[in-house]
């Protein structure tokens, strides 16, 4: 017989031992409860559950209710300060989902010496976890398993046509509409959908569940708002963040920062900056052992004064890895009370910097360098028009005053250029289009961007500070991250030399690839009308540039030491090069902590990722938005090259827009058409005419999709003459031909 008297409290701190393991007979067994007391638990079990005190399971089993169950499937979702965390899958509490520091059960394996199987959780990850809920509060999710992908979340647009509600996915991969199986309470047409696809059909539709209404698609930045949550971009700063970056203030020139506001630096940007990271001064060298040398300054925003380590504003930095910049919409790494007032370098108003002096003798060459860390004043914020403009003699009413100061920086940039061409760095110059978006939202037009003396100016003093920052830090031997981009690897150089024949060009890869080589390719390229189809061609050969923790080098830029220093306003990477550099020299005591210096790796890998969405964010409301400004020219003919051959058509890129869109193979010609992979092009099989990559010609635009960015296009041009492949008689068909075949329809 029971001692105690059973009650709610006994019940509940059973429980609360393993949540999700007891059942009515589990429980009476581990409470010594017996004969007919057992009604009485049932009872109060029963009460427990209707007041909400208990939760019981499909499985009988019973929970706190406000406690988290004892096993769930965990999404990893972020990093905080370097530990991964993650939330519960599908939530159905109340607020917002609970946040679990991950623990890999693997780790003590590998501490026993063992050889883990399992791969390591990243951000994305889905585990069946054991949750334990720690005294302090904090809850850790134990990986038991990992798990496949599941049920992938998809954005579309929820509409309403002649055939009742539907969902129209963004995804340019999508090849049908769905639809939904219950249309949330509020939902409108035109809302901006998260939803699962379902395994039941309806009809030739498949069922999908929403699970989130984020906005509408209507109306203006519709196209940025798409390409944000579809690369899962956070948007809003927390609370806590703002708050953090209101009470910074300006801090005061002692220790090691040095008064240098007499210095005459001065910013030059584009006409649309809404904020001004560097700033650069230039004069001769006056010492008499470098005739013809020049004295170069960088200054660069001191955000590591004001985001210091393990601060709110630090992790929020740290998550998002970057900025990102849009045609109508920035998302900044830091909030406004930062990248625009108090790390924006704003003329005539004193700012924290941390400034770089070069000295470069005649030929362009570093002879030395020494980093400070100060306050400035900017003298003058130029547009990099009104700088150029001043350099060829015709200087505005913002230039004029600093019109010695302008002369003087492009003097040093002519010598520096020397430096630059003797190194030959890879010489890539593709056009750059913008799109001009008016205050309704809508395009307006599409123009390319100007490429000045200024811009490179501007270019080549940044890489310098860059290559200085790198060396200082290799010379010290300190920590820190630098911009890793390896040379081409062999397998992409070889689709390179496979094809250019196709365009009478040729690269052999019986020699070293250097950046000297390519270019040479470039300019033959050039003088063949075929620059940008050529310069796309080598940019995809390249390996892609990340962040690396480890030494190494850059081949597009032909350095042995770079690193990115020069917009810790926008990259999280630069911020952790000016707290190396503060730690490498001295110059304060919020320099490179030990909890980042540790994972360090880790960082450089979150932040490449980062920026590899920001990539795709840029590149897809791009196309979203002249999509849109295609639209109402549907059945307009343009010029066009072909700029990728596959087995289903051709990709091609508009003159006028910078557009991509495709030409699928049925839209070619009324005859059969096979790839060749070899010639990257699509051949008739009955007539031997070519549609072969890099070819000009003349597209009809078939059809525009504004949400998803895609254009289909009508084939004008006339295939090239071919010669008609030799017949070989056989039973059972036609001419055999590699790859797909494909008929156009007949109109």
């Amino acid at each position: 017989m029971r001692a105690m008297k059973l009650t709610r409290k006994i019940i509940l701190d059973e429980v609360k031992t393993r949540p999700d393991f007891y059942d009515n007979k589990k429980l009476a067994r581990a409470l010594g409860v017996k004969g007919d007391d057992r009604r009485e638990l049932r009872q109060l079990l029963r009460a427990m559950v209707e007041d909400g005190a208990l939760k019981k399971s499909d499985r009988k089993t019973f929970r706190e209710a406000d406690a988290l169950p004892g096993v769930m499937v965990i999404k990893a979702t972020r990093l905080d300060d370097g530990d991964l965390m993650g939330e519960p899958e599908n939530w159905k509490g109340d607020g917002a989902p609970p946040q679990l520091l991950i623990r890999d059960m693997g780790s003590r394996e590998k501490k026993r010496g063992k050889r883990d199987q399992r791969e390591t959780l990243k951000i994305g990850d889905r585990a069946l976890c054991r949750i334990k809920v720690r005294e302090n509060g904090e809850a850790v999710a134990s990986v038991m398993k990992k798990l496949g992908s599941g049920p992938t979340a998809h954005l579309g647009v929820l509409y309403q046509g002649g055939r009742g509600w539907r969902i129209q996915p963004v995804s340019k991969k999508a090849r049908h509409d769905y639809k939904p199986s219950k249309i949330p309470e509020g939902a409108e047409d035109q809302d901006l959908v998260w939803f699962r696809s379902s395994r039941r059909n309806q009809g030739d539709l498949r069922i999908a569940d929403i699970t989130e209404i984020i906005g509408s698609a209507k109306g203006g930045k519709s196209a940025s708002l798409i390409s944000l949550h579809e690369n899962d971009i956070r948007v809003a700063f927390p609370e806590k963040v703002i708050e953090e970056a209101k009470a910074l203030k300006l801090p005061e020139i002692e220790g090691a920062r040095e008064d240098i506001r007499d210095l005459p630096l001065i910013t030059i940007d584009p006409v649309d900056a809404k904020d001004f990271d560097d700033a650069v001064f230039a004069h001769p060298d006056k010492n008499e052992n470098n005739k013809g040398g020049w004295v170069v300054w960088v200054a660069i925003a001191d955000v590591s004064g004001f985001v210091t380590p393990g601060s709110e504003l630090d992790k929020e930095a740290r998550e998002r890895g970057n900025s990102v910049y849009l045609p109508d919409v920035v998302v900044p790494m830091l909030p406004h009370e930062l990248s625009s007032d108090l790390c924006s370098l704003r003329p005539h108003e004193d700012r924290a910097c941390m400034a770089v002096r070069m000295v470069f003798d005649k030929t362009g060459t570093k002879i030395r360098h020494k980093f400070k860390r100060g306050m400035m004043r900017s003298h003058a914020r130029l547009t990099y028009q009104q700088a150029q403009d001043a350099a060829d003699g015709n200087a505005g009413e913002a230039a004029e005053p600093v019109l010695d100061i302008i002369q003087d920086i492009y003097a040093a940039y002519a010598v520096l250029k020397k430096g630059r061409d003797a190194r030959a760095p890879l010489a890539i110059e593709l056009p750059e289009r913008r799109v001009h978006i008016d205050e309704d939202g809508k395009v307006s037009g599409i123009t390319l961007r100007d490429r000045f003396d200024a811009h490179k100016l501007i270019e080549e003093f940044m890489v310098q500070a860059n290559v200085c920052a790198a060396e200082s830090l290799v010379e010290k031997k300190s920590p820190g991250i630098v911009r890793l981009h390896d040379a081409p690897d062999r397998e992409k150089l070889q689709g390179l030399v496979e094809f250019l024949p196709v365009l009478d060009l040729k690269f052999s890869l019986g020699e070293r690839v250097t950046t000297s080589r390519l270019n040479k390719l470039l300019t033959q390229a050039n003088q063949k009308d075929l620059t940008e189809t050529v310069g796309m061609a080598v940019l995809r050969s390249q390996s892609q540039a990340v962040y690396s923790a480890d030494k190494g080098g850059h081949f597009g830029l032909n350095l042995t030491d770079y690193a990115h220093f020069t917009s810790p306003i926008r990259r999280y990477a630069d911020l952790i090069v000016h707290r190396a550099l503060i730690s490498a020299f001295g110059f304060g005591d919020d320099g490179l902590d030990k909890e980042s210096t540790s994972r360090l790796k880790e960082i450089a890998e979150h932040i490449s990722a980062t920026e590899r969405k920001a990539m795709v964010a840029e590149r897809d409301a791009k196309d979203r938005y002249i999509a849109a400004y295609l639209a109402d020219r549907v059945g307009g003919v343009f010029n066009a090259r072909i700029t990728g051959v596959t087995k289903f058509g051709l990709f091609i890129t508009l003159d006028e827009t910078g557009a991509d869109g495709l030409i699928p193979a049925r839209n070619l010609g009324y005859e059969y058409f096979a790839y060749n992979e070899k010639n990257r092009a699509l051949i008739g099989v009955e007539s031997g005419d070519t549609y072969r990559f890099g070819r000009p010609i003349k597209a009809k635009l078939e059809e525009a999709t504004p949400i998803t960015g895609g254009l289909i296009f009508e084939m004008v041009s006339k295939p090239e003459k071919g010669k008609p492949p030799k017949r070989h008689h056989r039973s059972g068909g036609g001419p055999k031909s590699r790859g797909a075949t494909h008929r156009r329809k007949r109109r």
